[in-house]
């Protein structure tokens, strides 16, 4: 087991579920909370999964970065609608060495972070996981866990795999979490984009968790088309994924147990929606390069209504 120190921004369904799932592999983790900081002080972290159920009675929680330590590693899982809190929020947690290990939904994200700290140390990952924080300090790990991680370069070029990030993905696989290391971010960026655009965009537009989506031929058929134009889109950056790929993402939902995608319960919270990331940074990409992807970009319409009514009486 290495001796790397965690700081994990953002602790809610994804930051602490695998923040819980390091710490109780022995390594030393430090979360940064907001509003169940309290809560998780004095109670710590309860894990629901279908990986079999933890309680971590003491952690190490903080509601100011300033008072938390310097880390070899920084896990930013907020919502990319929170993004720009990170200028503040990393420099105080930086070493020498520092990577930032990026597991966040949608494209575009990693150079806001290499403008920070410089690219040498951000690290993307895209994560399979099917979680929620259902109260504070209580999060229920529905299904899947796997991350696929991939070295930043400017223009999102492909690299060399790192000793670090095979040091990273052995913290994590000791954790009981698989981890895929890729030499292509960006294209595992858009293989997670082929899952999140339909089922997130769908789940709040038509009011439905994914088995209800996946129930219906019409929304099924749906979902294949939209899933078809994320493939457009890829090739748009010279990304290639095999048309094959769209029936593992219709067979893995088809397993999964009912589920609430994040944007839906965001929507419910009346939190503002990661439409950008999600949907309109791949659309802009796409569009930039002349590639039209309509399906894609009436999402993006009636989300932004949606999202928009849905805050007007916060």
């Amino acid at each position: 087991m290495s001796k790397n120190t965690y700081a994990i921004i953002g602790s809610g369904a994804l930051g602490g579920f695998y923040g819980a799932k390091l710490q109780k592999s022995g390594l030393e983790v430090h979360f940064l909370l907001h509003s169940d900081y309290q809560h998780v002080l004095v109670n710590g972290l309860i894990i629901e999964s279908q990986d079999g159920d933890f309680h971590l009675s003491k952690v190490n929680a903080y509601n100011d970065v300033n008072k938390m330590p310097k880390c070899d590693i920084i896990i930013v899982a907020l919502k990319a609608t929170h993004n720009h809190l990170l200028p503040e929020l990393l420099p105080p947690l930086l070493k020498e060495n520092t990577v930032i290990l990026l597991l966040q939904n949608g494209l575009g994200a990693e150079p806001e972070i290499a403008s920070i700290i410089g690219e040498e140390n951000v690290v993307g990952g895209a994560c399979s996981l099917a979680s929620n924080k259902v109260s504070f300090g209580h999060i229920h790990h529905i299904d899947y866990s796997q991350i696929r991680i991939g070295k930043y370069t400017k223009n999102y070029q492909p690299t060399a795999i790192t000793d670090k990030m095979l040091e990273i993905a052995g913290d994590f696989e000791n954790a009981g979490v698989p981890v895929n290391v890729s030499e292509d971010l960006l294209l595992e960026r858009w293989k997670k984009l082929i899952w999140n655009i339909p089922y997130n965009s769908l789940s709040v537009i038509l009011d439905a968790r994914t088995d209800e989506i996946m129930a219906d031929a019409n929304t099924r058929n749906l979902v294949t088309e939209i899933m078809q134009e994320v493939i457009e889109g890829a090739k748009s950056c010279q990304r290639q994924i095999p048309n094959s790929y769209i029936q593992t993402m219709l067979d893995q939902t088809d397993k999964l147990k009912p589920y609430l995608t994040s944007m839906k319960i965001d929507y419910e919270r009346r939190r503002l929606l990661e439409i950008e990331g999600i949907v309109g940074k791949p659309l802009q990409i796409a569009s930039q390069a002349g590639v039209k992807l309509p399906k894609i970009g009436m999402l993006y319409q009636q989300l932004k209504f949606l999202d928009a009514r849905n805050r007007q009486h916060i």
